[in-house]
């Protein structure tokens, strides 16, 4: 069923507690953690609490819990102080754009100059 935990999902792990990750903020809807391979000094996963493949189909499925990981995406960046300096959010959405982990999250990136296109 949309929205339930995936027993093969890495995010839904971390969600429930079965996998550890360095978790910055929590909020009823979402969870904030360091990414394990990060790109830049700021780099931290916002992800929904439940389970959608990418965020198209959050946002079409749940809009309000889109807009909370957006809200705590700003939150991240103001915790880790670079939203003065700037600061991206990122969604990849499919393989082709790099997706990796299909459960909707917002990658919060910054600390360092982001030029424009990126990679």
């Amino acid at each position: 069923m949309a929205g339930e935990p995936q027993a093969d999902c890495l995010f839904c792990k971390i969600v429930a507690g079965d996998v550890p990750a360095t978790v910055v903020r929590e909020s009823a809807t979402t969870v904030a953690f360091r990414d394990i391979n990060p790109q830049a000094p700021t780099h931290v996963l916002v992800i929904p609490r439940v389970h959608y493949p990418d965020a198209g189909t959050l946002a079409v499925a749940e809009p309000a819990i889109a807009a909370d990981v957006l809200t705590e995406a700003a939150a991240v960046a103001a915790q880790d102080k670079t939203d003065a300096s700037g600061y991206r959010i990122v969604f990849n959405t499919g393989a082709g754009a790099g997706q990796t982990v299909f459960h909707a999250h917002a990658h919060v990136l910054g600390g360092r100059g982001l030029n424009w296109p990126p990679g």
